[in-house]
């Protein structure tokens, strides 16, 4: 139900990058946690519900300009978060085997 709930706000109240909201006011009017509403915009994502988002908050994309946009920020993200594993990786050359 709270997928349908998101849903159907995002892409009622906030068609296009013209009209993001923030990710605190989500929470607040869908009485979310930042982990859930995280949590749901990764399901929808994943059935194929075209949610968008930049720095400034989340929408309900309207052209695939905006999906592309997203899809960019998101392989950005991606590869920041491959470097930190990797320098994670490396990290355990420090520690001893006993440990």
């Amino acid at each position: 139900m709270r997928e349908e709930q998101f849903f159907s706000y995002l892409k009622g109240a906030c068609p296009g990058r013209k009209y993001r909201v923030s990710g605190a006011e989500l929470e607040r009017a869908l009485n979310l946690s930042g982990t859930d509403l995280r949590r749901l915009v990764n399901r929808l994502r994943r059935k194929g519900i075209p949610i968008a988002s930049d720095r400034h908050g989340y929408f309900y994309a309207v052209t695939a300009g905006e999906v592309y946009t997203t899809i960019r920020q998101l392989k950005q993200m991606e590869a920041g978060l491959e470097k930190a594993i990797a320098g994670l990786e490396a990290s355990l050359d420090k520690f001893g085997e006993g440990e």
